[in-house]
């Protein structure tokens, strides 16, 4: 079975679906199946364009591009699908809201090639909501049609398959979540790093959000939520990491300035390799204020490292509720501070919810348990015959 796998973008500032969608491949092929993913050169300063380049055991390929924002044109990456999607068993797209992704749909179709959609979240009901009027004409144009047609669809959760059938969407849904390498978190990283680089937050109590600058991230809640747990814990710190792909940091910065707390608000940008995992281990807390998600990388990464977590409901994370593994909390400031506020009054509960929460997602939610059950999904679709997850 040969596989090849479709994202418009893989570069870090794009966040967690780069994240997944690198670690996935990878993992599936650790379990010799043959992949290929095509990409482009969105965001990416250097990079071999139009030939293939070997990874662990398997393939990528950059296609040179026009980018602005999350709007990626590639006509080199199309013209090369129309030649080539023909040689694979099963195309596996991920996002949605892509004029390159549509195409590529679109050549699955013509060329009479079952195709597997990945949507990362982007039909939750927040995610449809904002900038609704365009999404809404793009969606019965080019994502209907195509969701209809697509062999499975590829969900991160329950609510998300749920929410997808509530569109009419009658295709199959897998429900496979997001992963993380258990080797990553055998043992801490020196937290030094991170307090060499970043001086002020040393011997503060550091509550961490990771995660990129984006109103659904609901950086407004957390500037509410914070200003509150600052005037009440003043040796509190907030260190919100992750890259600003709109210029929406302005704007944050205003949020945290009008609840007087911006001087205890410290801006990284993204963190990667040995610091991302130096702050995580420096952190008392983890907080996931979103609107929407589809299911965050960061949370099972904060959460994997041993820390308590506060994240709302629309992280579409109730499992870690059920399992006192994390504070769910509803989307609003007001809850969010009471979790925070309680995690800090109550030290040794937290990291006791923090011990059940490494142990819970080490035990259930790694890469390889991921990709198995892929590839489950994957020779099902081939065969084809009823999907099956279990």
């Amino acid at each position: 079975m040969k596989i090849l796998a479709i994202s418009p973008y893989i570069s870090s500032v794009y966040g967690g679906t780069s994240k997944m969608v690198l670690e996935l491949v990878h993992t599936l092929a650790k379990f010799n199946i043959e992949i290929d993913l095509v990409t482009t050169n969105a965001n990416y300063k250097e990079c071999i364009l139009n030939q293939w380049i070997s990874k662990n055991n398997y393939r990528i390929r950059y296609f040179n591009c026009w980018h602005q924002d999350d709007l990626i044109i590639s006509l080199s990456l199309v013209g090369w699908l129309f030649n080539n999607v023909s040689n694979y068993d099963l195309v596996h797209t991920h996002t949605l809201f892509s004029p390159l992704i549509s195409i590529a749909h679109s050549i699955c179709q013509l060329a009479k090639i079952p195709y597997i959609i990945t949507p990362h979240g982007m039909l939750e009901p927040w995610a449809l909501s904002y900038k609704a009027r365009k999404k809404r004409i793009y969606y019965n144009l080019w994502e209907k049609p195509a969701l209809q047609k697509a062999s499975a669809i590829h969900t991160l959760v329950n609510s998300e398959s749920n929410n997808i059938k509530s569109l009419g969407i009658r295709s199959t849904t897998a429900i496979l979540p997001n992963g993380i390498h258990r080797e990553d978190f055998r043992e801490k990283t020196d937290p030094n790093i991170f307090y060499q680089q970043y001086p002020p937050t040393k011997h503060k109590t550091l509550i961490l959000f990771l995660g990129r600058i984006d109103p659904k991230k609901g950086l407004d809640l957390l500037a509410a939520a914070f200003g509150k747990i600052h005037h009440q814990f003043p040796n509190t710190h907030l260190v919100v990491a992750g890259p600003d792909n709109i210029n929406y940091l302005p704007k944050v910065k205003d949020f945290f300035s009008q609840e007087k707390c911006l001087e205890a608000v410290t801006f990284t940008g993204m963190l990667t390799g040995e610091i991302k995992k130096s702050v995580l281990s420096a952190a008392s807390l983890y907080v996931a204020s979103s609107y929407s998600e589809g299911f965050s990388m960061s949370v099972l990464e904060a959460m994997a490292s041993g820390l308590p977590c506060v994240i709302t409901t629309e992280c579409n994370f109730p499992e870690a509720n059920t399992a006192q593994a994390a504070k769910v909390v509803e989307v609003n400031d007001k809850e969010i501070a009471t979790a925070l506020t309680d995690c800090l009054n109550h030290p040794q509960q937290a990291r006791g919810m923090g011990d059940r929460a490494r142990a819970f997602i080490l035990q259930n939610y790694t890469w390889d348990i991921v990709a198995e059950k892929l590839i489950r999904v994957y020779q099902d679709i081939s065969t084809p015959q009823i999907i099956s997850t279990k």
